[in-house]
């Protein structure tokens, strides 16, 4: 069981390595986190799959390191290893482009790379690897406009590792993710999070927005009170006359929960509040009315940021499709993707239902919203749209997500 204390992974900044094979990526990964995370080896393409080490790294604080496989691999399966390479970048704070010292000038396939992470306000930092072997030719050197900030480094000797710790701890983000509930409460307040366990329940622990919140809380001097939408009539007679500051619950039971709340207390979801967070909860709003206008035929994208198993009665490829075509009236054709498998080309869609993203970083939620308005696609997050679904809307334009019945 993960504990409350453990920082998120989608919470920490994320340092992505990539570069040609025997670039000295691992070695370089390795050595910045003074442990072995990465194989290395002098064979090419040894590091098949993104491989990333969650840590404590002073004074950058909570990190997720991801060494990623050879921008330059070949042959069917190297175009797939690419692919994820380039999913990591996409999800990256800081990116390290590692070039060994007698591999300049830089390829083709590393500059585009390096304009990719850039259009996606992605910092890049080129390492001069393996200087303990050569120098490189200074013409060879790519201009500084390139690149955030460039270092030498051996990860043999150690020489410039320091010099790139303090160059990746000014580039940091100050605030990865803004608050979740934080905001929303004062010492001595009490928030009711509930919290259902039925079938899809992961056993013996809460799903991570559900620890998220609740720590959150506890941060901000406030108490959470936790039950499940079964007990939530009786925990709040035994408030009264005290009311919650607000209920928050799974959006899975909003309608059996608005149905026990007082009108005059707030009613939110975990969804909900990682829009505030992560996402933008005046756009998912608009996506969760265009619900209304949906058309026979019409494609609808269901998108997670996690990959997992999928069970009886899930969410998203059951429970979703099911609310939108009876609250829409028509028979509509539904489309899923999970992980970083998020596509570039959203045209055939009239609307993408996205989940909460409490496992991406906020930078590529941001990246998924941009997208699909750059394209004119309505998007919503499941949260909202559920609500909707359900006669239950958010007000975006209240600091505090309130309900009004529809």
């Amino acid at each position: 069981m993960a504990e409350l204390s453990e920082t998120p992974s989608a919470s920490r900044t994320r340092i992505t390595f990539f570069g040609r094979r025997n670039a000295g990526k691992s070695s370089l990964l390795n050595a910045l986190a003074g442990q072995p995370v990465a194989i290395v080896s002098s064979v090419p393409g040894t590091t098949a799959d993104p491989v990333s080490k969650a840590m404590e790294m002073l004074p950058l604080g909570p990190v997720l390191l991801t060494d990623t496989a050879g921008l330059d691999d070949e042959g069917a399966l190297g175009e797939k290893r690419m692919e994820k390479s380039f999913a990591a970048l996409a999800v990256a704070d800081i990116a390290v482009l590692c070039v060994a010292a007698d591999s300049f000038p830089l390829s083709a396939t590393e500059k585009s790379a390096l304009e990719q992470a850039k259009s996606r306000g992605v910092r890049t930092v080129l390492a001069v690897t393996q200087i303990d072997r050569c120098e490189p030719p200074p013409a060879s050197l790519p201009p500084d406009g390139m690149f955030d900030a460039a270092v030498r480094v051996s990860s043999a000797t150690r020489e410039g590792i320091d010099t790139l710790l303090a160059t990746l701890s000014a580039m940091a983000p100050s605030d990865v993710q803004p608050p979740l509930v934080a905001d929303l409460v004062s010492p001595g307040d009490i928030a009711v999070c509930v919290c259902p366990i039925d079938s899809a329940a992961p056993k013996g622990r809460l799903i991570l927005p559900q620890q998220q919140v609740v720590r959150e809380l506890l941060d901000a001097g406030a108490a959470a009170l936790v039950c499940r939408e079964t007990e939530l009539a009786g925990v709040l007679d035994r408030l009264a006359p005290s009311k919650p500051r607000f209920v928050i619950t799974d959006s899975q039971a909003f309608a059996a929960v608005d149905a026990v709340v007082p009108p005059d207390v707030p009613l939110t979801s975990f969804s909900i509040v990682f829009a505030r967070a992560k996402g933008d909860l005046a756009l998912y709003c608009g996506g969760a009315a265009a619900v209304d206008s949906l058309k026979d035929g019409d494609k609808v994208l269901i998108c997670e940021g996690c990959t997992h198993r999928k069970q009886c009665g899930d969410i998203g490829t059951v429970k979703l499709p099911r609310w939108i075509e009876k609250r829409s009236g028509a028979k509509l054709s539904f489309d899923w993707c999970a992980g970083s498998a998020f596509p570039q080309d959203l045209s055939p869609y009239a609307l993408v239902v996205h989940c909460g993203g409490c496992m991406l970083p906020r930078r590529e939620v941001q990246n998924r919203l941009r997208r699909a308005a750059e394209q004119g696609v309505k998007i919503t997050n499941y949260g909202t749209a559920i609500a909707h679904v359900h006669g239950i809307d958010a007000d975006p334009s209240t600091r505090m997500v309130v309900r009004r019945r529809t």
